[in-house]
């Protein structure tokens, strides 16, 4: 297990939690009947997973490095390469990090306290199903699944993380780099030499069933989403800055609605003036003491 402090070296600078604001997020759980909670990368980071845009310690802070664009993907086979190579080198440390307080919080919300509708997660970690919850959307998709591109075929990551290491067998698969869309940094010759993985059903190419930077939510799931926003009295936003508009419309939903809106996440979000409860802090310092 890793140590506390190296999980939580991705975690923001905040404040201790002030007692009245447990009191005050207490009672609006407690006071909603269905809670729809939506989740960000700040509940990972929790997990040892860096977001993007948390101030010094997201991954935008620390790097240069921008994340897979989906046309860039779709249209040039060195970019695929590349996505594949550095993705097979993280796939092993990304996909053993493991849910914390927070995720195991939020299942116990929904199983034992039955106050959870549906929770709709915009990380691709697998961390809400790894911790037991059951009506889980994720909203950009997952990196534990991958899909054809031509005949929509699906696989299994770890099955995919073996069809390339029998097509790579001397690239070294270890690395103890972490990035929130799993790949990691590695030289250019490492790449070069890198075969790509294709489908087995028609030769096609293929890519994790996320929805990468500047590709749209399935319509699906964003209804499915809408419809779970109608079907609850009350939203709670977790460790989400709501930058990226497909959670953010989730709020303006809501407040048409007029749900009652909870948002607990460190530092400002794009929807603070439109929530009835904000709350500056730490959601592992707070969440576990309710539940």
């Amino acid at each position: 297990m890793k140590p506390l402090t190296e999980l939580l070296k991705y975690v923001p600078k905040h404040n201790p939690v002030l007692a009245q604001d447990i009191e005050r997020l207490k009672t609006f759980i407690f006071n909603s009947k269905k809670i729809l909670i939506l989740t960000g990368a700040g509940i990972s980071t929790e997990s040892g997973i860096p977001d993007y845009r948390s101030e010094e310690v997201g991954l935008y802070a620390r790097t240069n490095h921008k994340p897979i664009q989906h046309l860039q993907f779709i249209k040039y086979p060195e970019v695929q390469q590349r996505y594949w190579a550095r993705n097979y080198v993280g796939w092993n440390t990304f996909s053993q990090r493991q849910p914390n307080a927070v995720h195991f919080s939020i299942r116990n919300l929904e199983l034992d306290h039955n106050k959870v509708s549906t929770v709709v997660t915009q990380n691709v970690d697998n961390l809400h199903f790894k911790a037991g919850s059951q009506q889980v959307i994720e909203l950009h998709g997952t990196a534990f699944r991958v899909i054809c591109l031509e005949c929509e075929a699906t696989y299994s990551r770890y099955y995919i993380q073996e069809k390339i290491r029998e097509l790579n067998p001397c690239m070294s698969e270890i690395s103890t780099m972490i990035r929130p869309d799993g790949d990691v940094e590695i030289p250019q010759e490492e790449i070069d030499e890198f075969k790509a993985p294709l489908c087995e059903s028609c030769g096609g190419v293929l890519k994790p069933d996320i929805t990468f930077f500047g590709d749209n939510v399935p319509k699906a799931r964003v209804q499915s989403v809408r419809n779970a926003v109608s079907e609850s009295d009350s939203v709670l936003v977790l460790g989400s800055s709501l930058s990226v508009f497909s959670g953010y419309r989730i709020i303006l939903q809501a407040v048409e609605e007029n749900k009652n809106i909870g948002l607990i996440n460190i530092g400002p979000t794009r929807a603070d003036g439109l929530v009835n409860l904000k709350i500056s802090a730490k959601c592992g310092d707070i969440l576990p003491k309710i539940c």
